[in-house]
């Protein structure tokens, strides 16, 4: 267990360290998003260049894998639906936010960090992957979902083409595209270009950690409590159990892959999901979500982290 503390704590303490520099004012709320822009729309896309030209395309393309990871989070996603808007009667745009909380994870913030140190370069491969999964199939159907109960269901192509156009701007989406075009093509990345992709990509993961612990500054944990428990308990539990099912029934996948997956599946949500319940007025539940999955997070991982090394998924 202590191997276990060893590879989650220093993962947390940055994320602490970024919520102290915002407590303490060493860093403002401006100053702080500068940092979450940077790791956006640089380093993560680096990230993503770098895991998909380090080997073949067809080594790193895993057809089961998407399929697997795409099946458990859309069935998480249609699984909060139904429990907001069917069980619960909230409204569709209320139901797909929070059903958006529990199926899409922050794979490039904390995700990748902790997959990074338990798994290795793997990480970054699967990074791509559920990048996927989440900017193409889970964050445009929630957002969709969302549109059409702000609109009473009218406009519904409106709403499909203007997802489309924010998905065409994607920093995310558009490093997979040049990831695999190089890739596909064969093109050498000169050497220069090659270590300014390779030290960008070195500086996600601990540049991510510490936006997340300073956007975490201010929020406060009250009231809500049937919304915010049941995002954090199908975010943190429920997506890596749906995770776990549709991996086992897929065949010939790696078990190394499998656990990066749940790991990847077992972390807070999105990091913008906030952003998106301010515009349908749910900001203060999706707030106050994150900041209660985050903080779970540390204890829930390293529970997971130990299960899988006594399953045999992970050796320490």
């Amino acid at each position: 267990m202590l191997a276990i503390l060893a590879i989650t704590t220093p993962i947390f303490l940055l994320i602490g360290i970024g919520y102290m520099a915002r407590w303490s004012g060493v860093i403002q709320r401006e100053q702080l998003q500068g940092v979450g822009i940077f790791v956006l729309y640089c380093a993560l896309p680096a990230l993503v260049i770098r895991a998909l030209t380090q080997q073949p395309l067809g080594e790193i393309f895993q057809p089961r894998y998407l399929m697997a990871y795409g099946l458990g989070s859309i069935a998480v996603l249609g699984a909060g639906l139904i429990l907001c808007l069917k069980l619960q009667r909230q409204p569709l745009n209320a139901s797909a936010m929070q059903a958006l909380g529990m199926a899409a994870s922050n794979s490039g913030f904390v995700g990748y960090p902790v997959a990074a140190m338990v798994i290795g370069s793997p990480a970054a491969v699967l990074l791509a992957l559920n990048m996927l999964v989440e900017n193409l199939l889970v964050i445009p159907a929630a957002l969709i979902l969302a549109e059409m109960g702000n609109q009473q269901g009218s406009n519904v192509w409106h709403t499909l083409r203007q997802t489309a156009q924010n998905l065409a701007k994607n920093p995310i989406l558009i490093g997979l595209t040049i990831g695999i075009v190089i890739a596909s093509t064969g093109i050498v990345i000169p050497p220069p270009i090659d270590k300014a992709i390779h030290m960008l990509a070195e500086a996600a993961g601990p540049a991510a950690l510490f936006v997340i612990g300073g956007s975490l500054f201010g929020l406060r944990a009250q009231g809500m409590m049937r919304d915010v428990g049941q995002i954090v308990v199908g975010k943190l539990l429920i997506h890596p159990l749906a995770i776990l099912v549709a991996f086992l029934l897929m065949p010939d996948i790696e078990p190394l892959y499998m656990a990066g997956a749940l790991l990847f599946a077992a972390s807070p949500m999105i990091s913008i999901y906030p952003l998106f319940g301010q515009r349908y007025h749910l900001g203060d539940v999706t707030a106050t979500a994150m900041l209660v999955a985050t903080v779970a997070s540390f204890f829930t991982l390293s529970l997971l982290i130990w299960l899988m090394t006594l399953g045999g998924l992970l050796a320490f």
